[in-house]
């Protein structure tokens, strides 16, 4: 207990500047007796700090305290504060304060230099909160329920333990212990159509590895583009995935998950695209861009 008033003192006066016996006794609702003991503790640990009597007296700490005793530098300083930054920019309002405080204790203005919106173009804000929430669910230990658009089952609603939140190409993944399968599923944030954070809880897992899904085998696929979809291909694969060829195509070789997903996601490139291992999913590709030209003809 008094350890952590000891540290309270500190920030304290590193926010006010200076105070009285008196002013800190009544904030932290101890005597005047004991926040003289408090000051000697600190000045025995080594802590710069000074009692002056007078008008223009009271308790204060070393101006130049923060920058002399810390045992971070400048840049560990400046990622700190940067880390808690992002924290912020997720709507964080613990991250924000935290921010504030430690921007006065290290003396640094904190840049804003990052801003984060995990909701959709015309979407009001849901994917910002359900972020917030299962990050919250994921600390704090709690089960969710929720209501899942599966590429398998369509709709379905599931209890789950939510144990990491992982960002993998361009996604927002959760990574939960569904008590319906009685095993570990990744579940994709924008199919999650709605949650509710139930007061039951669990004993946290402890997670080291990525999703299993994440670190499934999959299989090489190779793709053939034109130059003029540059803009696209390096958009949608990393570079060390492209060769380009001497006429100016783009070789993409790359492992990819084989489902419903991939089938979509060649069709979006038009004709732009030859598919040129393996060949049934040049086949599938095909077989699917005949059943939409069946659908859609008139």
């Amino acid at each position: 207990m008094q350890e952590s008033r000891l540290f309270k003192i500190i920030y304290y006066l590193l926010d006010k500047g200076r105070a009285t016996a008196p002013e800190l006794a009544e904030k932290f609702e101890v005597s005047v007796r004991t926040i003289y003991r408090d000051i000697d503790a600190l000045s025995g640990a080594g802590v710069p700090i000074y009692a002056e009597a007078g008008r223009a007296g009271g308790i204060h700490l070393m101006s130049s305290f923060v920058l002399d005793k810390t045992i971070l530098s400048e840049e560990e300083k400046q990622e700190i504060l940067a880390a808690l930054q992002s924290l912020n920019s997720v709507q964080n309002q613990i991250g924000g304060k935290t921010l504030q405080k430690l921007s006065a204790m290290f003396q640094l203005h904190s840049h804003n230099w990052l801003t984060v919106d995990f909701s959709r173009w015309g979407n009001q804000g849901f994917d910002n909160e359900k972020f917030e929430l299962l990050k919250s669910a994921v600390i704090r230990g709690k089960n969710v329920k929720i209501y899942y658009a599966s590429s398998y089952e369509a709709f379905s609603e599931r209890i789950v333990q939510p144990c990491k939140l992982a960002y993998k190409a361009r996604a927002w993944y959760l990574l939960a212990f569904c008590t319906e399968k009685q095993d570990f599923r990744t579940f994709k944030l924008n199919r999650i159509l709605d949650l509710e954070v139930l007061q039951e809880g669990f004993l946290p897992y402890n997670i080291t590895k990525p999703p299993q899904d994440f670190e499934e085998e999959y299989n090489l696929i190779t793709l053939r583009f034109p130059k003029e979809m540059a803009y696209r291909v390096y958009d949608e694969f990393d570079k060390t995935q492209i060769k380009r060829q001497e006429n100016g195509d783009l070789l993409v070789s790359a492992k990819m998950p084989e489902d419903a997903w991939l089938t979509g996601f060649l069709l979006s490139f038009g004709t732009q695209v030859d598919i040129l291992s393996p060949p049934y999913l040049k086949e599938a590709v095909a077989k699917q861009a005949k059943l939409i030209y069946e659908k859609n003809k008139t």
